[in-house]
């Protein structure tokens, strides 16, 4: 803290000085850096997965869902017309009682590689359609905890 002090100044009062105290300042930086030290390796993850079958709740479908599948070979179907992969948006836009605010349920073999997966959610994304659903199969939840190699392999419902 500076302070001028002269013979002709009766005023007892010392002149203040408006320097910023950084020391806080950087005490609270090295805090939230060593945090994000901290947390960043564990927001990442690195187990491999096999998602065949989900044992979460079942949600209430709509009275007239639409099922975007594809299929082992690549092929996309929209309910059960295969449709190509450039058409894939212009077909769902021309289905007129179809709005793009409603959820559309995307189905992929277990098969499908993932890019291929993300590569059809980018086209719907791309088209518009945001509220997109993935469908997988049922399983019971004591089949879950054994893990996968104990659970028999789940079969879809047929029709």
């Amino acid at each position: 803290m500076a302070v001028s002090l002269s013979e002709g100044d009766l005023d007892d009062d010392f002149d203040e000085t408006h320097d910023i105290n950084v020391t806080p300042f950087i005490d609270v930086i090295l805090v939230l850096l060593i945090i994000f030290m901290v947390a960043a390796p564990l927001s990442t993850v690195d187990l491999p997965i096999d998602l065949p079958s989900s044992t979460a709740t079942p949600q209430k479908k709509p009275d007239k869902p639409t099922y975007v599948s594809i299929k082992p070979d690549l092929s996309l179907a929209i309910g059960e017309n295969l449709v190509k992969r450039v058409d894939l948006v212009r077909d769902l836009d021309a289905m007129t009682d179809r709005p793009k605010d409603r959820p559309i349920f995307l189905r992929a073999d277990k098969l499908v590689p993932y890019g291929e997966l993300m590569g059809v959610l980018e086209l719907l994304r791309a088209g518009g359609y945001t509220k997109i659903k993935l469908v997988a199969l049922e399983a019971p939840p004591a089949a879950a905890a054994q893990g996968p190699a104990a659970a028999p392999p789940a079969q879809p419902a047929q029709p």
